[in-house]
């Protein structure tokens, strides 16, 4: 999952060369015309014959007029199989309120910190947070595939159900008792995002407070029951932006660095949160109208791709 992904509802994006940008090598080719090829487990990636796998491409994001954008087709699963939607979305929902009252239980206590890089950051709550949603998917569908950040693959392998779980998206954020963290709970249908609920944590330290983002195949996108779509702003000069930046300071890195600038300079703003599921819960409510990043895992998006597609009729996307 290692592309740059922006979203947009209603504003159309062009790349153009611009040599003074650092280049970035890539493993797969690409293009703004872009299909989907769906993996094993459900990991989707954006391919295009339009340029060779040896491609070194310099880019910059610019405003443009686009006069003949295209609507491409959902990526999110047209069926959740035997599982009724309204069954699979009200475990899901259930899998991730679990998780954030864990969270909820350890947000104004103190934190016992230990690191899997030099500033990647884990938490007992973390690890908590995702047993107690393990339990939940466990009790309710014990046959089915789990991919958690925490404790990685389980489950039956076959099964045409892989649940991705981020316990603690932004858990830098939590530990520092900065307002920008979620419980992520996504479950895709042979490879296609089925069901997702995102518990985000609002408020700050001494008053905080949650509010749970969901969406199903073939349903809408909703922000505690009520119905969200995404902003009708339509020009990159009147947008506000979205951005994040992994803990690997890599080729990928330094090009999202001039992106950042490149996009400072042409926006409103460009805002870096620091939690992938929050970022794309924001464009889908509207109070942001675009986000972009490298290096995502699948627990990082699989709740989030699904709650903003289905926030808005149309939409119009760049993967670099």
């Amino acid at each position: 999952m290692g592309r740059s992904l922006i979203f947009s509802g209603n504003m159309s994006m062009r790349i153009s060369n611009l040599h003074k940008v650092p280049s970035l090598p890539l493993q797969n080719s690409f293009s703004c015309r872009t299909v989907t090829r769906n993996f094993r487990h459900g990991c989707s990636r954006i391919l295009s014959n339009s340029f060779k796998s040896t491609t070194r491409l310099q880019t910059k994001a610019v405003v443009s007029e686009v006069s003949d954008q295209t609507h491409y087709p959902r990526i999110g699963a047209k069926t959740t199989g035997t599982i009724s939607p309204a069954h699979l979305l009200e475990v899901v929902e259930l899998a991730a309120k679990t998780g954030a009252e864990v969270v909820m239980e350890a947000v104004n206590k103190p934190r016992n910190i230990t690191y899997k890089g030099l500033t990647d950051l884990v938490t007992d709550t973390d690890k908590a947070s995702e047993a107690a949603i393990l339990e939940v998917v466990k009790k309710n569908f014990s046959d089915h595939l789990i991919l958690g950040e925490e404790g990685g693959i389980i489950g039956d392998s076959s099964s045409d159900y892989l649940w991705c779980i981020d316990p603690l998206d932004g858990t830098t954020n939590f530990a520092h008792g900065y307002p920008s963290f979620a419980v992520s709970v996504g479950v895709l249908y042979r490879g296609n995002p089925a069901a997702a609920s995102v518990v985000e944590f609002v408020g700050g330290p001494m008053c905080w407070n949650t509010r749970t983002f969901s969406a199903t195949a073939g349903g809408g996108a909703l922000c505690n029951g009520q119905k969200i779509h995404v902003s009708k702003t339509d020009s990159v000069e009147r947008a506000l932006l979205i951005t994040g930046f992994g803990y690997e300071h890599d080729d990928a890195w330094s090009t999202n660095m001039e992106l950042f600038k490149e996009f400072t300079d042409v926006s409103r703003g460009v805002r870096r949160l620091g939690a992938a599921a929050v970022d794309m819960c924001h464009v889908a409510l509207g109070i942001a109208e675009s986000y972009w990043e490298y290096r995502l895992k699948p627990w990082d998006m699989a709740a989030g791709v699904l709650v903003i597609l289905y926030s808005f009729s149309s939409y119009f996307y760049i993967f670099l």
